[in-house]
């Protein structure tokens, strides 16, 4: 065992490279390692050889999560190393600022999900977030990011400009032919244009896309409606694509309006006293 004698730095390399469940033996060693350093930190060893070793362990756990392509606790860990040490000098600013630049791009890649817009939003609220343009690694991601917290459309040459940025195995190509990003954007767009659509022909649909012609589009349309990932149905005669507004969605929708009445009515009864009054 390499950690028996310290070798952390060599340990990390071996770990990255390993692809892994979550019931490997390479796993647990670094979970082992978490627990040791998580009860350093119980007994207040405050060191700075104690604060090395730490870092150095959630930053082997966060790329041996990224290596492996669990994008989202990746990009959680990537989040949190960037933070948790804002306010001292454990780390200089530009390796934490290079830390969320890295939570970003896993966060973007990572499946699409509840979570993943938790985290999403997370990283879109830091106050950082602008200073990665300053960074050539980095100068897409916090555009890509926005759009996708916000629901906007990605387009084809932020998207390639994005991929550019990314390591071998974060562009690895999946059984249906399209990348890791290709897809994750893919799927992101297709719900963006349900915000903006209630009804699209696949042709215009892969025009608008981008990235697919209007046969991959049906297809991943078709997917996304079984998974549960949009609500949907498809009219293969006549080409078209409708979408289904969600209960939660209308809802939602509903009590935006409401509040909305609500509150001119509020700002009316003011005036009419105002005039009222005079």
């Amino acid at each position: 065992k390499l950690n028996d004698n310290e070798d952390y730095s060599t340990a990390a390399r071996m770990l990255a490279g390993l692809r892994m469940d979550e019931n490997d033996e390479g796993s647990m060693y670094v979970n082992e390692g978490g627990f040791h350093h998580n009860n350093d930190t119980e007994n207040e060893v405050k060191d700075e050889r104690t604060v090395t070793l730490m870092l150095r362990y959630k930053s082997t756990y966060a790329r041996v999560l990224d290596a492996n392509r669990k994008f989202l606790p990746a990009a959680m860990k990537y989040h949190d190393l960037s933070t948790a040490y804002l306010h001292t000098d454990a780390i200089d600013a530009d390796d934490l600022l290079s830390m969320l630049g890295r939570a970003v791009t896993c966060a973007i890649l990572s499946p699409n999900s509840a979570q993943r817009q938790r985290v999403l939003g997370l990283v879109y609220k830091d106050e950082r977030l602008s200073q990665l343009d300053a960074i050539p690694e980095f100068q897409s991601h916090s555009a890509v990011l926005t759009k996708m917290y916000l629901n906007r459309i990605v387009q084809k040459r932020e998207l390639e400009q994005f991929e550019s940025s990314l390591a071998d195995h974060q562009k690895a190509i999946m059984a249906d032919g399209l990348t890791i990003v290709e897809r994750g954007v893919l799927e992101h767009n297709m719900v963006a244009v349900s915000h903006l659509y209630t009804s699209i022909y696949f042709t215009q649909l892969g025009e608008l896309l981008g990235v697919v012609d209007a046969m991959k589009a049906e297809k991943v349309a078709a997917k996304m409606i079984s998974d549960g990932s949009m609500s949907g149905s498809i009219d293969e005669v006549e080409g078209i694509l409708r979408f289904h507004p969600s209960k939660a969605k209308v809802e939602s929708t509903l009590l935006h309006w409401d509040e909305t009445i609500t509150s001119f009515c509020m700002q009316l009864n003011k005036v009419t006293d105002v005039v009222r009054a005079s």
